[in-house]
């Protein structure tokens, strides 16, 4: 009969055995670039835009994730890094599959709810990351104007998931 320690010993043993095959089978899946944005009114229902410093055209607010963060969670620190905006980020509105493109891998690009800012909160908004030269708010007319094709396809359908209650997917910025 076997003690309680040699019975231990042996599930941890095979406990071990399975963790290294998962973790083998781990390192050959797919790593994806994930991306967080939010769709952020104010109260006339005008969207925040972005101007980074690093692109030539206009964006809407968030980013990247880390390794292994969470979308909503990569949304909540690029907003508070770029613009000191601690906002409770809201429902998803939409997830856009983007091919590959240049030198970049494919990438999930998440958009949430940002909600609505009151006036005075909406006026005082202003940069406070050299990644970011200006921030606006604008009618989705000229939001259309100013952000690249692919990105305002995605804006105006998390718009539309707005209005519906539902949120969509997208193939590079396509239902």
């Amino acid at each position: 009969m076997s003690t309680a320690q040699e019975w231990e010993d042996s599930y941890r043993d095979r406990v071990d055995a399975e963790f290294a095959h998962l973790a083998a089978g781990n390192a050959r899946q797919a790593r994806k670039r994930v991306s967080a944005d939010a769709v952020i009114r104010d109260e006339t229902g005008r969207l925040l835009l972005v101007d980074p410093t690093y692109k030539p055209d206009w964006d809407l607010p968030g980013g990247m994730a880390e390794a292994n963060e969470p979308p909503r969670d990569a949304l909540r620190r690029e907003l508070k890094e770029e613009l000191d905006l601690d906002l409770p980020v809201g429902e998803l509105l939409c997830v856009d599959w983007v091919s590959p493109h240049g030198p970049w891998d494919d990438l999930l690009a998440f958009v949430f709810d940002g909600g609505t800012l009151r006036a005075d909160r909406a006026h005082a908004l202003r940069p406070v990351d050299p990644e970011l030269a200006a921030v606006r708010f604008c009618p989705p007319i000229e939001a259309a104007r100013l952000l690249r094709p692919y990105v305002w396809r995605r804006t105006r359908a998390a718009l539309t998931a707005l209005e519906r209650g539902k949120a969509t997917y997208l193939h590079d910025g396509h239902a």
